[in-house]
C-alpha cells in the first residue's frame, strides 16, 4: 500500500502539483517552532485550516528534508507520504468542506535558515527568496498560494526574536523564552520571517498611526541615526504617493551578519545587511536610503499584491525600484531622482549592446532589466498618461488584487480604464520587445529635466569641448565628476573647493599628482568619505615616498565601512614602509590575516584575502581559512574562495 501511494504521489507531483490552488484553499496556519542553535534544528507543531474548492483524493504541503509523526485530520490519524520535498496527504476531501491538518516535524535546515555566531553571540535569520521557506517550515513554494500564518517560536531568553507581524506576548522560563506573533492577513510563504540576535530597539509612529520599529546592535548606538535616518518621512510619503493605506499591522527592519543580500521584504519585516549599518561619514558613501524604501515600497508591490510568476516578476522589482526612486527624490530632490533615472538608461543601453537584453515578460531576464527597466517603464507610462492617471490607475490595481496573485495585464487593464484609450502598442514597445528604446527614454528624460540636458553635453573629447571652463564655473557637481573622470589633468587647486562629488571624484581619478596641487590633495585625508580617504591615502602614498610616514600617522585611527577599507589598505601600506617602525609589523600582518577568519563578515574577509594575495602572503594559515570560505552560507564569499584557491594553486604549479 505504501508504495502505490508514493506511486500514486510521485504522478500527482509530475502532473498537477502546480494546479493545487485550484482545487485547495490553505486558510492559516498556527505553527509553534522550537529552535535548537546547537544543532542546527528546528522542531515544530502545526495545524493547517483549509478549504476544498473541489473534490480531491490528496493534497500537499512542501517539506524539504523533513520527518513528520502525530498526522492528523479533523484530528484523526490520516495515511500520508513523505517524499523529503513534500508531505502528501491521501484522502477522500470533499469540496466546499473545511479541514484542520496537523502534525510534528522536525528539520535540519541546509537553506533558508541561518544560525551563525559570531564572538559567542548568536545571530539567526530567515531567507524565503521565492520558494525556500519550505527548508525550515512546511508551506508553499507556490507564491499563489497564500495563507495567515500565525507563529510562536521558542528561543534562548537572551536574545531578541523578531517575526512577522504583531507579538502578542513574550513569557520566560529560565533560560527560554516563547514569543507569540499574530497576522491577520494572508502572503506568499516566501515572506514568512524570522531573525534573532543581541538587540536594542526605537520605535516611532507613521503619520497613519502604524507602529514602526527599527532594530539595531548595541554596539552600534551612534550608528542609529545615520542607518535609519528619513525612515519614517519615506514611510509616510510612499502612503500617500501608493495611495492605498499601508496593509499589515506594523513595520518593522533588523540588520543581520553576512545576509545574502541587501535587503528582503518580509512581510511587515524587512531585514537587510548590517554592511549597511554605517556612522555619519560612511552615509555620504553607502547608505540604506535606497534599500530601505526598495524593500519599503515591495510591502505594497510583492507582498501585498504578488507576480504570478517569474514572467511578471517586474511587477514587483519595477515598482520597488520606482516608488523607491520617488521617495529619494521627496528627500534629495529632481535633480537626483532623474540623475539615477539617467544612470539607468545608461546601463540598460549598455546591456543590450552586449547582446544580454530581454523582453521584461522574460522569466530569466537580468535583475538589471527586472529592476530598472522595469522602473523606466512605469516612469515612461506615467508620462505618457499623466500623473493623476497613474495614480489612480496604481490605486485601483491594489484595491482589486490586494492580498493576492497578478499578471502584467492585469496592472495595465487597471491603466486602460482610467485612461480611456488602448496601451497596446506602449506594451509591446516598452515590455515585451527585447530592446529596450533607449532614445526614447533618453528623449523623456532630456524633456523633463535641464540636468540632464547639461550632465549629458559633456563630452571631453570633442573638438568643441568647453570642458575646462565647464570645471571651473558652472554645470553640476555630477557633471564636475563626469569630466574629471574623463581629463583628471584638468583639475587644478581651485577644483578642489567643490563639494564632497567632486572631490571623491579627484581622489578615484587622479591617481598622478601634480606637484602644484599636493597641498590641496593631502586636505582630501580629512573628508566625510571612506571611499575619498581610501583613495587619497593609496595614491599620496604612491606619489610621495618621502612622505609616506607622515600620511599613514594622519589615517592610523581610522577604520572605514564595516569591511574595514581604510584599516586593511593602511596595514598594507604600512607593512610596505619599511622604515615607518611606528607599528610591529609582525602584529599588523596577523592583524591582516585574522580578518580572513570566519568570525569576520563575508566582504572584510575577501577584502582580506584579496590583499594577501596581492602581497603573495597567503600561509598555511591563510589557506586553512580559504577552505573554510568554501562552506560558507554566503555564495559570494563561497564563489571567490573556490576561484581564489584555485588561483592560488596555478601560481604554485
Amino acid at each position: 500500500m505504501k508504495r502505490l501511494l508514493a506511486l500514486f504521489c510521485l504522478f500527482i507531483a509530475s502532473f498537477s502539483f502546480a494546479q493545487q490552488t485550484d482545487y485547495v484553499d490553505f486558510l492559516n496556519v498556527n505553527a509553534n517552532i522550537i529552535l535548537v542553535p546547537d544543532s542546527l534544528k528546528v522542531t515544530g507543531k502545526v495545524k493547517y485550516n483549509l478549504k476544498m474548492l473541489k473534490n480531491s483524493d490528496s493534497i500537499f504541503i512542501d517539506a524539504i528534508n523533513m520527518k513528520f509523526e502525530n498526522v492528523l485530520l479533523n484530528n484523526e490519524q490520516v495515511e500520508f507520504n513523505n517524499d523529503s520535498k513534500k508531505i502528501w496527504i491521501k484522502h477522500n476531501l470533499k469540496k466546499d468542506s473545511i479541514y484542520n491538518l496537523s502534525f510534528k516535524y522536525i528539520a535540519y535546515p541546509k537553506k533558508a535558515l541561518y544560525f551563525l555566531n559570531r564572538e559567542n553571540e548568536r545571530n539567526i535569520w530567515t531567507q524565503g527568496q521565492g520558494k525556500y521557506t519550505s527548508n525550515w517550515l512546511p508551506s508553499f513554494d507556490d507564491v499563489n498560494e497564500k495563507v495567515e500564518f500565525d507563529l510562536s517560536f521558542i528561543s534562548e531568553s537572551e536574545y531578541e526574536l523578531i517575526s512577522n507581524g504583531k507579538m502578542l506576548k513574550r513569557k520566560c522560563v529560565q533560560n527560554y523564552c516563547e514569543w507569540i506573533f499574530n497576522m491577520k492577513k494572508p502572503m506568499s510563504s516566501y515572506l514568512v520571517a524570522l531573525a534573532i540576535g543581541k538587540y536594542n530597539k526605537k520605535t516611532e509612529t507613521s503619520k497613519s498611526g502604524i507602529p514602526l520599529e527599527y532594530y539595531y546592535y548595541p554596539e552600534d548606538s551612534l550608528k542609529f541615526e545615520p542607518t535609519y535616518r528619513y525612515s519614517k518621512q519615506m514611510f509616510d510619503f510612499l502612503e500617500e504617493e501608493i495611495g492605498f493605506p499601508y496593509p499589515w499591522q506594523n513595520y518593522k527592519q533588523v540588520p543581520v551578519h553576512d545576509f545574502l543580500y541587501a535587503g528582503m521584504e518580509n512581510t511587515s519585516l524587512t531585514i537587510f545587511s548590517d554592511a549597511f549599518v554605517v556612522d555619519s561619514i560612511g552615509f555620504n558613501d553607502k547608505n540604506y536610503v535606497n534599500v530601505n524604501a526598495h524593500e519599503l515600497a515591495h510591502q505594497w508591490f510583492g507582498d501585498l499584491v504578488t507576480a504570478k510568476s517569474g514572467k511578471h516578476h517586474w511587477l514587483q522589482e519595477g515598482f520597488a525600484t520606482y516608488f523607491a526612486l520617488l521617495a529619494e527624490r521627496d528627500i534629495f530632490g529632481d535633480d537626483y531622482f532623474y540623475f539615477k533615472l539617467l544612470q539607468n538608461v545608461l546601463d540598460l543601453s549598455r546591456q543590450d549592446l552586449t547582446g544580454k537584453g530581454t523582453s521584461l515578460l522574460d522569466e530569466k531576464a537580468s535583475s538589471l532589466t527586472f529592476y530598472q527597466r522595469g522602473a523606466f517603464v512605469l516612469h515612461a507610462l506615467k508620462n505618457k498618461v499623466g500623473d493623476a492617471v497613474f495614480k489612480k490607475a496604481v490605486k485601483n490595481y491594489l484595491t482589486k488584487y490586494q492580498f493576492g496573485n497578478v499578471e502584467t495585464k492585469d496592472f495595465i487593464a487597471e491603466v486602460q480604464k482610467v485612461y480611456g484609450k488602448s496601451l497596446t502598442s506602449f506594451v509591446n514597445y516598452w515590455i515585451v520587445s527585447k530592446d529596450f528604446p533607449y532614445e526614447q527614454a533618453f528623449e523623456i528624460l532630456k524633456k523633463q529635466s535641464s540636468f540632464v540636458n547639461e550632465y549629458s553635453m559633456i563630452d571631453c573629447e570633442a573638438k568643441s569641448s568647453k570642458c575646462a571652463e565647464q570645471l571651473k564655473y558652472y554645470v553640476s557637481d555630477e557633471a564636475k565628476a563626469k569630466i574629471i573622470s574623463q581629463v583628471p589633468e584638468l583639475v587644478t587647486a581651485d577644483t578642489f573647493n567643490n563639494g564632497l562629488k567632486v572631490r571623491q571624484a579627484i581622489a578615484q581619478h587622479v591617481k598622478n599628482i601634480p606637484e602644484n596641487i599636493k597641498t590641496e590633495y593631502e586636505s582630501l585625508l580629512d573628508d566625510d568619505s571612506y571611499i575619498t580617504i581610501e583613495n587619497a591615502l593609496y595614491n599620496l602614498w604612491t606619489n610621495f615616498p618621502l612622505e609616506r610616514a607622515k600620511y599613514l600617522s594622519k589615517t592610523r585611527n581610522i577604520s572605514g565601512f564595516s569591511d574595514k577599507n581604510i584599516r586593511l589598505l593602511w596595514i598594507v601600506l604600512n607593512l610596505n614602509t619599511p622604515y615607518y617602525e611606528a607599528d610591529n609589523k609582525y602584529e599588523l600582518f596577523n592583524e591582516l590575516k585574522q580578518y580572513t577568519g570566519a568570525g569576520y563578515n563575508a566582504d572584510l574577509q575577501i577584502s582580506a584575502f584579496n590583499y594577501l594575495k596581492l602581497m603573495k602572503s597567503c600561509d598555511d594559515d591563510c589557506k586553512l581559512n580559504l577552505e573554510k570560505a568554501k562552506s560558507h552560507h554566503n555564495w559570494r564569499l563561497v564563489k571567490f574562495a573556490k576561484e581564489l584557491s584555485e588561483q592560488l594553486e596555478e601560481n604554485k604549479d
